[in-house]
């Protein structure tokens, strides 16, 4: 039996406008897919009764029920008498990650490889680990050796740091699991940017907040605009007034691009006049190409508190990250955790307190292979896809593409076929009733925000941003046979070959 539901109401708000030209069951069934292959609809989501869908959408039920047909037939759909239909994908699934043995080059996953010496490290670390058993091992603060590191590598990059200000976590999407849980109540509103990463947004969902969007313009496109985007984040914080805002100020994940030191410190300013704690994260943060210029720790310039790891810089395998926080927060954390686990694995917590010893080291190699992975992509798109826009980042590990036509979704789901996975623009983008797009002020004009929660429901509708992406896609500056084969992809796409 599935976990997870969707109701015909929610599906509605994912499909958007679904109607083409041909038969209604076909363009049902296309969305469908689309919305699976790109992880909006989770494997193993149980879809809507065919009954309570065919209502939602004014629709008689031998269309819906066509629709679920050809979904079964594709392998998109499995379903049980009296189960009701959950989403399948064939090959490496959306959510569910791809064997080892699998044939799929994945650039939807923002990771390096691992580093080539981190097996002789933690063979180091296993020496180490010795001297701490003579306890339970269960450790939901961290070692203090680890925390002593982490905050001198704070220290080094310009933010005075001690240990008991930082709590060290199972990764970094551990982390803002936490920190939705303790500073977000059912109902309270939450800011993100948008396109934005998909698990934040999801864990401040889960936590049970009412997100509020302010769109984000990519690195060195058109609407770039460094004092628009802070006038625009500035003034969402002061209408809706979040509880917390969730921002990755440096290399943003998926746009690449990143906050200058008056936008922080303008955005931490209004947040803190607000009460908004701002969640910073700062995962990809040391990850800089050729960015000029210097930018520590956005707590430097004002109060927020900070997610880091070593997932984006290691290697993603090793699940250990870290929250720099005030001690009442740490302590407030430390109470929402226990119910949900009992600490972070010493071993690794040992291999960890190794590597941060070796922390620039370890930024000069990543550091080269994104530069030469990021010009490879600028150059097999300029020369192949010219139509296509790569923004130039100054670092990070991801980029948003932009395509020229909203063909995003169907471009994934051909390159899927291709054996290549890469993220949709869409699954950057945040769904559901509860989403609200505040005011933006661009090029002079302002939007017009929804803050009347029953309105919105008597409308049954949202202002939030189902199509957000669609004319882009997020991928990573990766390895040169996974860019040749995008290019390739891409080529067929635009030639309007079959699959595509």
């Amino acid at each position: 039996m599935a976990d997870l539901s969707l109701s015909a109401r929610s599906l509605e708000l994912l499909l958007g406008d679904w109607r083409g030209t041909g038969s209604a069951y076909e363009a049902l069934a296309e969305r469908i897919r689309l919305l699976i292959v790109d992880g909006r609809i989770g494997v193993d989501t149980r879809l809507p009764a065919e009954r309570d869908l065919a209502e939602r959408l004014s629709l008689s039920r031998t269309t819906v029920t066509a629709a679920y047909r050809h979904l079964r037939e594709q392998g998109m759909l499995h379903s049980v008498r009296g189960s009701g239909s959950v989403a399948r994908l064939t090959g490496a699934p959306a959510i569910l990650p791809a064997p080892l043995e699998s044939e799929y080059i994945d650039f939807s996953k923002a990771a390096p490889p691992a580093l080539p010496w981190l097996a002789e490290v933690a063979r180091q670390a296993v020496d180490d680990l010795p001297a701490h058993l003579a306890d339970a091992g269960f450790d939901p603060i961290g070692t203090p050796a680890l925390r002593q590191a982490i905050a001198d590598r704070y220290a080094a990059r310009g933010l005075p740091t001690t240990p008991d200000q930082i709590m060290v976590t199972i990764g970094a999407q551990h982390a803002i699991g936490l920190l939705s849980r303790a500073l977000v109540g059912r109902g309270d509103r939450a800011l993100t940017e948008v396109p934005i990463y998909p698990h934040a947004y999801e864990a401040l969902r889960a936590a049970g907040a009412r997100l509020v969007t302010v769109p984000v313009a990519p690195a060195g496109a058109e609407g770039d605009d460094d004092r628009e985007q802070a006038a625009a984040l500035v003034q969402a914080i002061r209408h809706s007034n979040p509880v917390a805002a969730y921002l990755i100020p440096d290399f943003q994940n998926p746009t690449g691009r990143t906050m200058s030191r008056d936008t922080r410190a303008r955005v931490l300013d209004a947040a803190a006049r607000q009460g908004t704690v701002v969640i910073a994260d700062e995962t990809t943060a040391e990850l800089s190409i050729d960015r000029p210029g210097h930018f520590p720790p956005m707590a430097a310039d004002g109060p927020a508190v900070l997610i880091g790891s070593v997932g984006k810089t290691a290697w993603g395998g090793i699940r250990v990250g870290w929250i720099r926080a005030e001690r009442p927060l740490i302590r407030r954390l430390l109470a929402v955790r226990s119910p949900g686990d009992l600490g972070t694995p010493i071993l690794e917590q040992l291999l960890v307190t190794r590597l941060l010893g070796r922390m620039d080291e370890i930024l000069e190699l990543r550091r080269e292979q994104l530069r030469v992975g990021r010009d490879h992509l600028e150059q097999m798109v300029a020369r192949h896809l010219p139509e296509w826009d790569v923004p130039h980042v100054a670092g990070g590990i991801v980029t948003w593409v932009g395509l020229g036509a909203p063909v995003s979704s169907q471009l994934a789901l051909g390159a899927r076929r291709e054996g290549l996975i890469v993220a949709a623009g869409p699954r950057f983008g945040v769904d559901g009733p509860d989403a609200l797009t505040e005011p933006v002020v661009r090029s002079g004009a302002v939007g017009r925000a929804d803050h009347d929660r029953d309105e919105r429901e008597d409308r049954d509708g949202h202002d939030g941003d189902e199509h957000v992406g669609e004319d882009a896609l997020g991928t990573v500056l990766g390895d040169g046979a996974g860019v040749a084969h995008l290019t390739r992809i891409g080529q067929r796409a635009d030639a309007g070959l079959p699959g595509f």
